[in-house]
Formats: C-alpha cells, sequence, structure tokens
C-alpha cells in the first residue's frame, strides 16, 4: 500500500492541530515566522468560533500523524467562490502525491458546498516557482498578478479554477 492508499482524511479541527499546523508551515522553508503564526491563528480561531470563522479545513493523516492540511472558505459576497488559504504538506512528506491528492479533496468539499470557483494567491518570487508549477498542473491558471504587492520586486500572483 503505496503513502496516498494509506492516508486518511478529517474535517474536524482539534486543539492539537494548532501546534502541528504551525510545525508542517514552518518544515517547508517557505515562510516567514509571522505568516507561520497567522496559519496557526487560523486553526485557533476555528476552535474558537467553529465554522462561524469562516475557515473549513482538511486534514491527511496517515497513522493518527498530520501529514498536510488545507484551509479554505467561502469569499463572502460572493456567489460559489472559495479562498485557499493555505494547502502545505510537511516537509518530510513532499514529492509523494499528498498534496495533490489533498488538493482534490479540498476541491470535491468546495464543489459539494455548491462552490464554482477556487481562489489561490502566492508570491511570485522565484523561490514559489515550484508552488506555481502545482497549482497549473492541478488545472489552475494565473488570473492576475499584482505587481510588488507583498514587497518591492514580490509580485502577489493569484490563480483560479472553474468547478462548474
Amino acid at each position: 500500500m503505496s503513502q496516498r492508499e494509506s492516508l486518511t482524511f478529517r474535517e474536524q479541527v482539534r486543539p492539537g492541530d494548532v501546534a502541528v499546523v504551525r510545525e508542517i508551515v514552518a518544515s517547508t522553508g517557505f515562510f516567514h515566522d509571522h505568516e507561520i503564526a497567522v496559519a496557526a491563528e487560523l486553526v485557533a480561531e476555528r476552535l474558537e468560533k467553529g465554522t462561524a470563522s469562516g475557515y473549513l479545513f482538511l486534514f491527511a493523516e496517515q497513522g493518527g500523524r498530520v501529514l498536510g492540511y488545507s484551509c479554505y472558505g467561502e469569499v463572502a459576497c460572493t456567489v460559489g467562490s472559495f479562498d485557499l488559504y493555505w494547502i502545505a504538506v510537511h516537509n518530510d512528506h513532499r514529492g509523494r502525491g499528498i498534496g495533490r491528492l489533498l488538493l482534490e479533496k479540498t476541491e470535491a468539499a468546495i464543489a459539494a458546498r455548491q462552490g464554482r470557483a477556487i481562489w489561490v494567491e502566492t508570491s511570485g518570487q522565484e523561490k514559489y516557482l515550484p508552488t506555481r508549477d502545482f497549482y497549473q498542473r492541478c488545472g489552475y491558471h494565473e488570473e492576475a498578478r499584482l505587481k510588488g504587492f507583498y514587497a518591492t520586486g514580490d509580485d502577489k500572483v493569484i490563480y483560479v479554477k472553474q468547478l462548474r
């Protein structure tokens, strides 16, 4: 049985997930400390406010250990648009198809909520090229690029995938 085949998925957020998400995001080496803190804060907000937080999660587990997760939510004042806020796989488990499967399961969960489009933003920096390639391989296309959004020379790249 492959690692992908032995994965289980859960939507319920548990108190221990705050630390788990912090560890996963930090392990990637892509994010600053303040970004890692935001990822963990979204889990804490979901625990505090429940679905009223607007943050939905999907955790990919193997043997009770979380290997990756996604965080998404409906965009306010739209009909069926969802943001994919975070998707990350622990660095020790990257390159094994877990991220793709997690994204497919997230897309299915969004479709089940009558989602029609998924919006994703990422950095235009060179180190994010694998991330941008991942989205393109998964059927997303670049919809917009906001020059110098994050910092001088660091564009915000927005991808979208139409579900219906």
